[in-house]
């Protein structure tokens, strides 16, 4: 299984406490924010600004903070001003990762991602250094219980994804798409009423670096300081770890 979704499932499963700690809070206003100012606020027409929305519904943002969001990302209230950028680097072992920023001050953010970096035994690089061995696709998860097989692959292979993975190690099957069908995919799903683990459009490492001992103890650590950044709205890497030392070092 790819670091990256061994990485979004450790998310998922403490996504409560950081809820709890406002963090997913923080990052989901500013995507909301972001994709009502550079596609609109309308959300038929904004595919970003959709998949943010359902993402904050997901973990029961309040309907006001969502509104609040859309209107100062278009404009109708006062906000802050934010810039994407893309920070690329190597952790332990020679992991390869990528950085999504949303920032109010780049020289700070500059700053403190690589202060994160040197602590966590690894470097930042320049741009490109690692983004060609990742490639952006759609990516909805499912657990396996309760689900049929044969249903999932048929639906998801008529609606427009390009492959569907079935993950032993942890349970799950994963349905791929391109970025452009990612939307009508998961609509797809919705309307069949098929509850889902998540959905997002992400980045995929295209191989992954073996990870064990006190390198694989580096990395999620380093992984775990990078999301908890307030600039950084995801972290990418292609790290590979056995589950069941991966609940270890999570335990």
């Amino acid at each position: 299984m790819s670091g990256h979704n061994k990485w979004s499932s450790i998310k998922h499963r403490k996504g409560a406490v950081d809820a709890k700690r406002g963090k997913i809070f923080t990052k989901l206003i500013k995507e909301i924010t972001v994709a009502a100012r550079d596609g609109g606020g309308d959300v038929d027409m904004n595919p970003r600004l959709r998949t943010a929305i359902a993402a904050a519904k997901a973990v029961n943002m309040p309907k006001d903070n969502i509104e609040r969001s859309i209107k100062r990302g278009t404009g109708e209230l006062e906000g802050v001003s934010y810039e994407e950028l893309v920070y690329e680097g190597y952790g332990p072992g020679g992991v390869a990762v990528m950085v999504d920023i949303l920032t109010d001050n780049r020289n700070r953010t500059a700053a403190d991602i690589r202060h994160i970096f040197n602590k966590g035994n690894g470097n930042l690089g320049e741009n490109g250094c690692v983004g060609w061995m990742f490639d952006t696709k759609g990516l909805i998860v499912f657990e396996k219980e309760g689900i049929d097989e044969e249903e999932l692959f048929d639906l998801a292979l008529e609606s427009g994804a390009d492959d569907v993975e079935e993950i032993t190690e942890d349970g799950t099957f994963e349905v791929l798409t391109t970025p452009e069908n990612f939307e009508v995919v998961k609509q797809a799903f919705d309307e069949k009423g098929w509850a889902y683990v998540s959905a997002e459009v992400t980045k995929i490492p295209q191989n992954t670096i073996k990870l064990e001992g006190k390198a694989a103890e580096q990395m999620l650590r380093l992984m775990e300081k990078l999301e908890d950044s307030d600039d950084v709205q995801n972290v990418y890497a292609n790290f590979d770890i056995d589950m069941e030392l991966l609940e270890q070092l999570q335990g």
